[in-house]
């Protein structure tokens, strides 16, 4: 009766011992290799960092060649003030259009030719520091409403892709697509496509 016990005992541990060696994985089977973020890295042939700034620095020097900022710049007599809003994926893949609209802003920015504000959630958060600010600051550290800079135009697109696939070879095509719009007239001043083509070998198999 002892003996069946231990035997029933070792059936029960024997399943939940295999699955602990099964996801042991040794040290020194994987290996982390540092990586200068400036260096393009393609590993599957998605949307990533490198491609962000790429797009971002050709739809920003085409926005930039276009006389829409200099005209601006006589009518207002100072820079136009830009606010980024929705960049919208259209794509079949994941894309985290965030990382893409600070390359925008970062582009547009170093070029010393416009300004920017914070965009909506932002400025959100900053007016409720200032009611904040209203009850608990002191006079002459309290910033106060209503001295917000309004934008004068606004800037938004969109991201497609499409793949075309023969066998293990395919093309992956992102297209993007933003316009800067005039706030108080609804006017398109300038808008910009860039296209972004990947030619992708894998095994048969893989896909």
């Amino acid at each position: 009766m002892h003996r069946s016990a231990s035997s029933f005992a070792v059936l029960l541990l024997l399943p939940m011992t295999l699955q602990l060696v099964a996801c042991y994985v040794p040290p020194q089977t994987v290996q982390v290799t540092r990586i200068d973020e400036e260096q393009p890295t393609d590993l599957s042939g998605r949307w990533n960092d490198t491609d962000a700034k790429i797009v971002a620095a050709s739809l920003i020097r085409q926005a930039l060649d276009h006389p829409w900022s200099v005209q601006a710049l006589n009518e207002l007599g100072r820079k136009p003030v830009l606010i980024v809003q929705t960049v919208r994926n259209r794509s079949f893949e994941h894309i985290d259009t965030s990382s893409f609209i600070q390359e925008l802003q970062r582009e547009l920015i170093n070029s010393g030719r416009v300004s920017f504000v914070a965009s909506a959630s932002e400025r959100e958060a900053l007016r409720n520091e200032r009611r904040d600010q209203d009850l608990h600051a002191t006079d002459d550290t309290r910033k106060n409403m209503g001295n917000e800079i309004g934008a004068d135009y606004a800037m938004g697109g969109e991201i497609n892709a499409s793949l075309d696939r023969v066998g293990g070879t395919s093309v992956m095509t992102y297209q993007v697509t933003v316009k800067i719009t005039h706030i108080e007239t609804n006017q398109i001043v300038w808008t910009g496509t860039k296209k972004l083509k990947k030619q992708i070998q894998r095994a048969e198999s893989t896909w």
